[in-house]
């Protein structure tokens, strides 16, 4: 697979369809087969004890694999998730998050793929995601 999106697209793309995650997310890297994201940790995303919260990682997950398929099939801001099954594995050391996201099948209709977080800095899994989306029609 090629990207046919670059970071700077996919930023401008939050930008005018999702400014409500504005300043959350960064694409960090491109990859043949996705994209790294990173997710900036603030106190609403803590739970009790002070680690970052399943719900906080599951969105990460969505959010860099939302990403991850319109890097490989365009503008597409209707693609849409129709599953996602999260492995939570350790506990998130203090801080930002980041996420590996690969499209392991594209078809016509679905991208199939997995994402990969990890504390910021660290190589230890913390989470595992598999994740299906739903490609909207070509329209004529």
């Amino acid at each position: 697979m090629v990207p046919v999106m670059t970071i700077d697209e996919l930023h401008a793309l939050i930008e005018a369809d999702f400014p409500q995650i504005r300043g959350k997310f960064d694409v960090t890297e491109m990859h043949e087969d996705g994209v790294t994201v990173r997710m900036f940790i603030t106190e609403q995303n803590l739970r009790p004890g002070g680690t970052v919260s399943g719900p906080s990682m599951f969105s990460l997950a969505d959010c860099a694999y939302y990403l991850a398929t319109l890097a490989m099939i365009g503008p597409e801001a209707l693609t849409v998730t129709t599953s996602c099954s999260i492995d939570f594995m350790r506990k998130p050391a203090p801080g930002d998050l980041v996420a590996r996201a690969r499209v392991l099948k594209l078809g016509k209709t679905l991208s199939v793929g997995d994402v990969m977080i990890y504390s910021h800095g660290s190589d230890e899994l913390v989470s595992r995601a598999s994740v299906t989306y739903a490609i909207p029609p070509k329209r004529a």
